[in-house]
């Protein structure tokens, strides 16, 4: 299989790609873009800093930003000194950033000072009160016990609070810690070392965090390119966030292998993004279902010259040959966070034969694959449906903070909670999840962790979370909520205290209120999801059709 032909460790590929693509584009962000040269030096720079600030090898650095050039250097600084990242999803409201930063035990917060009309530092103190008032840098704080510092992009209006030039300041004030000192730190990462902590939904109500190693992130990227055709001379409308492993290992990673470049922007408009897409002259776009939809219904799309676009998922402006006649046809790929992504795919870009027509590709090189009865936990023989499960090279090193017997079975598989088969030749066909999660414009949502922050609310007596089908978003989040004897609460009154504990993908689009009696339940008293789904469908018909 491809492996890159240097040791996967981000201090090495860093020194790789500035050799091979130094004055090349990395990533734009209006009105900043920087170079692969510039990427390696200013990284360098704020690693100095993180040194001098006392973080060493191991230590866990939390990264609150959008995608851009920021993040990239942040990323860079932490894991080419051997500490551990933690991409922090930017949606989280104040109970789920307390969460995943006591959690991953964060030691160091980089973050902005504000995104998208969103203050990080007040959700801070929503989360450790005691922070409003304190007045030294070196934190101390018994809701988020191994935080001791945060540092904030341009500075803060916090005494608490450090900036990324205070970091390089104390670099300069410490001769010591110089290129030499860095250098020596940097030859003391190795590919087994951990580089990140990849939150995502699980069946429960809490995030699950995903550990993998710096050669398991770099040398899957390197491995995922072989079956896709990335050029250096790319430019990436790259929408996906780099604190989800689609947007970190399949986004960014493999854009750097290829020494592409990746366009970012701060929010998505329809009018915007396509002004983007022609003056950057992009050449790939793979947009969210939705985005997609929007550029090409705007009114705007005719006066735009995207003829530079090659691929994505823009089907429209797409040159003939590159335009699949049956979308249906072409592979798709089954991935998760604890794959590192993708751990099924074919070429993307090549017509299937009719009985491959909704495949989801065979298992990528180094990986691979069995079906189980999901009860038994016995394999099954190919055709007959169960549960997907994985191992191989880029599957995680281990969920933190649970043994590992509690994750992997005992011949090394994980068991991903995902139904489908395997034909005879080896290709997978992915069918359900077995489990509740609800997948909704790419991003997952626990049904329980919903129906928890719902039932906060004294008025409610019970909540069931569903999803509900969406030709845009793939599912939408839906809701029946059952009051309490007696008491009265509104919807819009519901959706308010819903936004303040929840990320908004996670507030349900349709809210039904009903009595218990008029929810189906089995003859156990669980509630039956699958016909839940069906009559919460039918009134929201009926209240369209109203």
């Amino acid at each position: 299989m491809p492996f890159p032909p240097y040791p996967p460790t981000v201090p090495e590929f860093l020194r790789t790609r500035r050799e091979a693509f130094g004055p090349r584009p990395l990533i734009l962000l209006e009105p900043r873009r920087i170079t692969y040269a510039d990427a390696d030096e200013l990284s360098a720079r704020l690693a100095r800093g993180l040194l001098a600030l006392g973080l060493a090898k191991g230590a866990r650095v939390g990264i609150l930003m959008p995608n851009g050039p920021d993040w990239v250097v942040a990323w860079l600084a932490a894991a080419r000194i051997g500490c551990v990242v933690v991409p922090i999803n930017t949606f989280y409201p104040p109970r789920e950033l307390g969460f995943v930063l006591r959690h991953a035990d964060v030691h160091a917060l980089l973050c902005v000072p504000r995104h998208l009309g969103n203050d990080p530092l007040e959700r801070l103190e929503a989360v450790a009160p005691g922070l409003a008032g304190a007045r030294s840098q070196a934190l101390f704080l018994e809701e988020i016990p191994q935080l001791r510092h945060v540092v904030v992009w341009g500075g803060a209006d916090r005494a608490w609070a450090r900036s990324e030039r205070d970091l390089e300041a104390a670099a300069e004030a410490s001769p010591a810690v110089d290129d030499a000192f860095l250098a020596a730190v940097e030859r003391n990462v190795t590919p087994a070392d951990p580089m990140a902590i990849l939150y995502t939904s699980g069946s429960t109500a809490d995030p699950k965090g995903a550990v993998h190693s710096h050669g398991s992130l770099i040398r899957h990227a390197y491995n995922l390119n072989a079956l896709r055709d990335l050029r250096a001379d790319d430019r990436i409308f790259a929408p996906m966030p780099f604190f989800w492993v689609g947007g970190f290992v399949f986004t960014l990673l493999s854009a750097m292998h290829a020494g592409a470049c990746l366009l970012c922007e701060e929010r998505f408009e329809p009018g915007e993004t396509l002004r983007l897409l022609e003056r950057e002259r992009a050449t790939i776009v793979a947009a969210w279902p939705h985005m997609a939809k929007a550029m090409l219904d705007h009114p705007s799309l005719r006066q735009r010259d995207l003829s530079s676009v090659r691929d994505g998922n823009l089907h429209a402006i797409l040159p003939e040959g590159a335009r699949p006649t049956d979308p249906e046809l072409r592979s798709n790929s089954l991935g998760m966070t604890e794959t590192a992504g993708p751990h099924s795919l074919d070429r993307m870009d090549v017509e299937l034969p009719e009985r491959l027509r909704g495949s989801f590709g065979r298992s990528v090189p180094g990986l691979e694959h069995k079906i189980v009865d999901p009860e038994t936990g016995e394999p099954l023989p190919p055709g007959v449906p169960g549960e997907i499960c994985v191992r191989g090279y880029s599957l995680m090193q281990g969920l933190h903070k649970v043994e590992r017997e509690d994750t992997f079975d005992r011949d090394g598989f994980y068991h991903t909670g995902d139904g489908g088969y395997l034909d005879e030749g080896g290709v997978l066909f992915f069918q359900s999840r077995l489990g509740d999660l609800i997948k909704t414009a790419g991003a997952n949502v626990s049904p329980r962790e919903v129906e928890l922050s719902i039932e906060a609310s004294p008025e409610v007596q019970a909540a069931f979370v569903v999803g509900l089908p969406d030709p845009v978003r793939g599912q939408i989040v839906a809701a029946a909520v059952v009051l309490a004897p007696g008491r009265e609460l509104g919807e819009a009154e519901l959706r308010r205290r819903l936004r303040a504990d929840l990320s908004a993908y996670k507030v349900p689009r349709h809210l039904c209120f009903a009595a218990k009696a008029e929810l189906p339940f089995t003859d156990s008293g669980k509630i039956d999801r699958r016909r839940l789904a069906a009559l919460l469908v039918e009134r929201v018909r009926g209240a369209a059709d109203a």
